[in-house]
């Protein structure tokens, strides 16, 4: 992967899609320690595409849309860092489940232009305010924002 004598050795392949007018909307190289051959190079693409979806869609979101996760490492003596990772990834896993099986959280969601503005909505909202619970505060944020609340009985 790199130039020297040290360098470890790996196999790879390239895949350019392009228009039929030749203009090219996809390219991109993977490197392997598997052999390529004819019989497994649509399933090292299919992996390495796969990958690069999963640090495209879910590391980068940690990354860089407010979950601060790689400004976390590195901190404490002991075991600090790989608490506030570990916080990380349970907010993250927790906003993710709440995507899918909340109404209410789901509508906020779709009306707020950026992930950012929600979690400013949600720090303003608790800095002065006190609910008595995570509903009635998406309810009072469902008010604010002149939605309707969905029925979620």
């Amino acid at each position: 992967m790199r130039d020297g004598k040290d360098a470890q050795m790996v196999n790879w392949c390239e895949l350019t899609t392009t228009l039929p007018d030749g203009t090219i909307i996809y390219k991109n190289a993977f490197a392997t320690n598997f052999k390529i051959s004819k019989n497994n190079v649509k399933q090292i693409v299919a992996d390495g595409r796969a990958r690069w979806k999963i640090e495209n869609e879910n590391n980068n979101i940690l990354k860089n849309r407010r979950y601060h996760l790689a400004h976390n490492f590195g901190h404490g003596k002991k075991y600090l860092s790989q608490l506030m990772m570990t916080l990380n990834l349970l907010t993250f896993l927790f906003h993710t489940v709440l995507e899918m099986m909340d109404k209410k959280y789901k509508l906020i969601r779709r009306n707020l232009p950026t992930r950012k503005t929600f979690f400013d909505d949600i720090r303003a909202l608790t800095r002065y305010l006190y609910f008595e619970s995570w509903d009635a505060m998406l309810i009072f944020m469902l008010h604010g924002l002149e939605l309707e609340v969905p029925d979620t009985s």
